[in-house]
């Protein structure tokens, strides 16, 4: 069908030579002069964003926090209110934990990005009527491309010419066998798994060969718009949602402190201004400033540390999810089994082995002159090949349609036709089958009983060929219709061999209470067999047909018990992580195929390799180097260090904030005078924070990485209070010292009291740090060194000349001793208080668990 010009057309309904004049290209490819106009107008062939775009989003999103809009606005009303210095410092401390964030996340990308270069794809094109090698990001609309077996497609094309051409193009279809290509022209409302005449853009050649006719590149390929679809918000992680939820409840008790505080300093008639400005401090005194920075610097040190043990770590906040999931989903091939298939054995009729399926199965393997995939590989391995080897009369190549290859040989000056496929398939074209006594009909007996062996061999775990072979006319060659009335040899099992070491490594998954979910194609008698061979007991099985049948709402309830599914296609997928997820878990998926892209971008935590598929690289949030579990077990170990040092600071910033604020709001309703002025509040929240900047070194206890680590507001609600309440205590204690002892004025109060709170602020750290004792569990180096700086500049301030920009002045040297003995009646309390706090929460969880 000719096609002009002007015309309103797809490209799959074009001819091959309107096609090649639309794209002013020749059978002979393009010239290089062409090569370098088309680079010009349509760019390189990526379907990454335009790097200043995705750099300014990436900056911007560091602001998005709750914490740090919370921190922005305190900021912003500092300055309305005229407080220069209030304002500054805040803005500066968002501004620089920002930065750090971007920094890290920004080196992550560039890291991966070089990662990328070291896999690039590469391609045959025509150029200038020569066959040449080029990138895949080279390649540009209106190349001639020449594919084989094993290439990946370049671009949206059209077929020109083809010759047994079949294509996997699952990721874009949803059918989980790859498809027959030829040249044609399709009508316009062709749907896309029906465009023979199509090759799509990350698609690959399975077997045969051809010529094709690029027509789209980059991001206006179906592959490309599938990876716009990826680059779109991915869905809310845990630890992203447990920021946003911790955010709002310091938003709750920072409105109500302010309403309360700002209401009754007014009903005592205060001024009004100076209780708001009052009111704001607290506000500000309430949240941990540092809270962004705290979490950047943990999340990179981690990244440091995991990209030690070969984990390249994308994005930053998939680390805390790492420790926080609970269920890891992976494909079985290559992860938990060697991706190495083996011959087990070839077998007759009656399930003994049998030379001669061997040699019948070698022959096929061997002579066949399409695409030799694993099997064949494995077969021609194991058989030793002879000196004379037969001729290859004629070949009906594999096709998934037929689902077996059909060779016809020369031997001994007889020809024969040999097929090797689905056994179900062979035996379908067969009418007679070898025995003991000879040629036998297939009665409906024996064919159960080949079909009984062919299911024990499933349950065992290997994948079963059926081999059946017809003796020919040595002048005739074989065809298609001669695939009937054939005689059925034997069996060829085969089997993926477990990864050494994998069963122990689940094992060390479950005791960190990960459950592994197999999500693989093989059929479920060879997943049932995988999944006893792990160690799993009395498996949940799930197939793809039988999700298909299921409502979101049914599968909801499944999935989660569910141990391995099997036959699943690669739409499904995204669908099982999803249900997964709004069960309550935090699910990571590991994938590598293009087809996985849409699961690793709906996961918590999207896991691929270094070998994947770029869309699945670009979908990750982390890239293995290395191919095992056992690099996953240590990435998890990773995050929950991380995560539980980034717990540390909350329980500890807010507990600490709480109580000091709770103490102002009640000693402001008794003073004639603030406690602390506004910058004062400010700097007691910078000097007690700074420690905890070294927190991301800090000793993490075992317990603390046995289980996967959640937030949990309830308990941080109750930690606040508990510990902030206990600090309110001591505070009020030195209150009554400094007025009733000291009968301190309004420096000396705000001086004394500053100095108290920082002090026994740092130095509760290394109580509450752990659940432990604090002599069975001692803090980092770093931490110990960063509190004994701020002790020091603590003592020091009151005697330089930074006390008079902080309105403070020099303390009565008894003073101190009566600090010391707060302060130290403070930890032994606190070290009491935490043991009874948590054998408490204990029960409580313990009670809840009941129900």
């Amino acid at each position: 069908m000719k096609k002009t010009a002007g015309s309103n057309i797809e490209f799959w309904q074009w001819d091959s030579a309107f096609a090649l004049s639309k794209l002013n290209s020749s059978l002979v490819g393009l010239t290089g002069i062409q090569v370098a106009t088309k680079r010009k107008q349509y760019g390189p062939n990526t379907i990454k964003n335009n790097a200043t775009a995705s750099t300014l989003l990436l900056f911007i999103s560091q602001f998005k926090s709750p914490i740090t809009i919370l921190l922005i606005a305190a900021a912003l009303l500092s300055a309305g209110l005229g407080d220069a210095a209030d304002t500054l410092i805040i803005l500066a401390i968002v501004l620089i934990s920002s930065l750090l964030g971007f920094w890290q996340e920004k080196g992550a990308a560039n890291a991966v990005s070089q990662l990328l270069k070291l896999v690039q794809l590469k391609c045959d094109v025509l150029r200038d009527g020569k066959t040449c090698e080029i990138s895949l990001e080279d390649v540009v609309p209106g190349e001639i491309i020449l594919l084989s077996a094993g290439d990946i497609i370049p671009g949206d094309s059209l077929v020109l010419s083809s010759k047994e051409l079949f294509v996997d193009e699952a990721a874009f279809t949803g059918e989980t066998f790859p498809v027959e290509k030829k040249c044609g022209v399709l009508p316009n409302q062709t749907p896309l798994a029906k465009r023979y005449n199509t090759l799509f853009m990350g698609a690959h050649v399975i077997s045969g060969k051809a010529t094709a006719l690029v027509i789209k590149t980059g991001r206006q390929t179906e592959f490309g718009k599938l990876a716009a679809g990826l680059q779109t918000k991915a869905a809310e992680t845990d630890f992203e949602r447990g920021i946003r939820k911790f955010g709002y409840l310091l938003m709750e008790f920072t409105l109500l402190l302010v309403i309360v505080i700002f209401g009754l300093n007014v009903w005592l008639h205060k001024p009004v201004l100076d209780s708001f400005m009052f009111s704001l401090a607290l506000a500000v005194g309430l949240t941990p400033q540092l809270l962004p920075a705290i979490i950047s610097v943990n999340l990179a040190a981690g990244a440091r540390k995991m990209a030690k043990k070969n984990v390249i770590v994308k994005r930053l906040s998939a680390i805390e999810d790492f420790g926080s999931m609970n269920i890891l989903c992976s494909d079985k091939t290559g992860t938990i089994t060697a991706g190495k298939v083996t011959l087990k054995d070839t077998l007759d009729c009656a399930g003994k082995h049998s030379k001669k399926v061997l040699q019948y199965a070698w022959l096929n393997a061997s002579l066949q002159q399409g695409f030799h995939n694993p099997i064949d590989e494995a077969i021609c391995k194991a058989y030793q090949q002879p000196d004379n080897a037969p001729t290859l009369q004629a070949e009906i190549p594999y096709d998934f349609i037929r689902k077996r290859l059909t060779i016809q040989v020369m031997q001994d000056a007889q020809s024969t036709a040999i097929t090797k496929g689905a056994l179900n398939v062979v035996l379908a074209i067969c009418s007679q089958m070898e025995s003991n006594d000879g040629l036998v009909n297939i009665s409906a007996e024996n064919k159960a009983s080949i079909l009984q062996q062919y299911q024990q061999f499933s349950e065992a775990g290997y994948r079963t060929l059926g081999l059946a072979y017809k003796p020919m006319s040595n002048n005739d060659l074989v065809t298609r219709d001669d695939e009937k009335d054939m005689i059925f040899l034997g069996f060829i099992t085969l089997f993926d061999p477990l990864k050494p070491g994998i069963t122990d490594t689940i094992a060390q998954l479950f005791q960190l209470g990960v459950k592994l979910k197999v999500i693989t194609g093989d059929n479920a008698l060879i997943a049932k067999s995988l999944a006893l061979q792990i160690g799993l007991i009395n498996p949940k099985i799930l197939t793809g047909s039988e999700i298909q049948k299921m409502s979101n709402t049914a599968l909801f309830h499944v999935a989660p018990l569910t141990d391995i599914f099997a036959e699943v296609e690669p739409n499904q997928k995204e669908r099982i992580i999803n249900l997964l997820k709004k069960a309550g878990n935090v699910v990571g998926f590991m994938g590598d195929g293009i087809n996985d892209a849409p699961a690793l971008h709906a996961a918590d935590v999207g896991i691929s390799v270094n070998t994947a598929v770029d869309v699945a690289k670009e979908a990750a949030a982390i890239v293995l180097l290395d191919r095992t579990l056992q690099v996953l077990i240590d990435g998890i170990v990773e995050g929950r260090k991380t995560f539980a040092n980034t717990m540390k600071y909350i329980f500890m910033a807010t507990s600490a904030n709480f109580g000091n604020m709770f103490s102002m709001a009640g000693a402001s309703l008794f003073l004639p005078f603030l406690p602390l002025l506004p910058k004062q509040v400010l700097l007691t929240n910078l000097l007690t924070d700074f420690p905890e900047m070294a927190i991301a070194t800090d000793k993490v206890d075992d317990s603390q990485v046995q289980t996967p680590q959640r937030w949990d507001m309830r308990f941080i609600r109750r930690f606040m209070v508990a510990f902030g309440l206990l600090s309110s205590v001591f505070d009020y204690l030195t209150f009554g010292v400094l007025l009733f002892v000291f009968h301190a004025n309004q420096q000396v109060f705000q001086t004394g009291w500053f100095t108290e709170s920082v002090i026994s602020a740092i130095l509760i750290v290394l109580v509450v740090r752990t659940r432990l004792s604090f002599f069975r569990s001692l803090p980092g180096k770093y931490l110990l060194t960063a509190t004994i700086v701020v002790l020091l500049v603590v003592l020091m301030i009151p005697v330089t000349p930074l006390m008079t920009w902080f309105n403070f002045t020099r303390l009565p040297i008894s003073f101190y001793g009566w600090m010391l003995l707060i302060v130290l009646s403070y930890i032994i309390s606190a070290e009491v208080i935490k043991q009874w706090f948590y054998r408490r929460w204990l029960r409580v969880l313990a009670k809840k668990n009941s129900f």
